[in-house]
């Protein structure tokens, strides 16, 4: 993993594509470990994210993508046609000449491959869970795909699996893992940090997925809305 081409790549999201500011950065923290989760807004959310967060982040991405024989076809149909509306051949020909680049790119700068078959699930976590280990930090973008985004915060509902890192990680190290939420707003070209949500490993896991999904939704909700209206947004959040 490339140090040096991550601070590279950082800055070139920085100062060609997104060009925006971090807002309440005080909520950072200094150093890992911690997982940072946040709205996606297509292409737009990791850019603004990779471009803004001073810290190093491995960041989860569908596994096709780094996968050279399967880049291409999952890039096409996910970004140039469904994002970009390209057409084919045009799509095609883009597709094969990104993928050669983005996927050693993507590997060099350490992103974790997500798959949802169960053994590819594992390794997920197995990778994701040593990182932490380490000391680094997560990148998680945890919306449900193929579901219409809501008009008012322009994202579909978090699914809670990613949650489990948090009692692995505890599993493995007895210490507990903070999740940052991280709140994405394209018009006003800003990316708001949030409070950390510490993982409690007294609570049945299952009920403490969900408490930790349904608090870091809710608060990128408040925080979209407060970039989007400029002003501060209650919403009332669960117990």
């Amino acid at each position: 993993m490339n140090e040096t081409l991550y601070r590279l790549v950082s800055w070139g999201f920085q100062e060609l594509i997104w060009g925006g500011d971090l807002l309440d950065a005080d909520n950072l923290p200094e150093r890992g470990p911690a997982v940072f989760v946040s709205n996606h807004l297509g292409a737009l959310g990791p850019i603004a994210v990779g471009a803004s967060i001073p810290l190093r982040l491995h960041a989860w991405i569908h596994g096709d993508m780094l996968d050279p024989l399967l880049a291409a076809d999952y890039l096409r149909r996910d970004f140039l046609e469904g994002q970009l509306h390209l057409p084919p051949p045009l799509s095609d020909w883009l597709a094969r000449g990104i993928s050669k680049i983005h996927v050693p790119l993507l590997r060099a700068v350490g992103c974790v491959p997500v798959r949802h078959a169960p053994e590819g699930l594992l390794e997920t976590f197995r990778l994701s869970v040593d990182l932490l280990a380490r000391g680094e930090c997560l990148l998680i973008f945890p919306e449900t795909p193929d579901l219409p985004a809501d008009p008012h915060y322009k994202m579909t509902p978090f699914q809670k699996g990613f949650v489990r890192l948090g009692e692995l990680y505890y599993e493995q190290t007895k210490q507990i893992i903070s999740f940052y939420p991280l709140a994405v707003h394209a018009e006003s070209f800003t990316v708001r940090a949030g409070r950390p949500i510490r993982y409690n490993p007294l609570v049945n896991p299952s009920n403490e997925r969900v408490r930790i999904k349904n608090l870091l939704e809710q608060t990128i909700h408040e925080m979209y809305l407060q970039a989007s209206h400029g002003e501060i947004v209650q919403l009332p959040l669960p117990n």
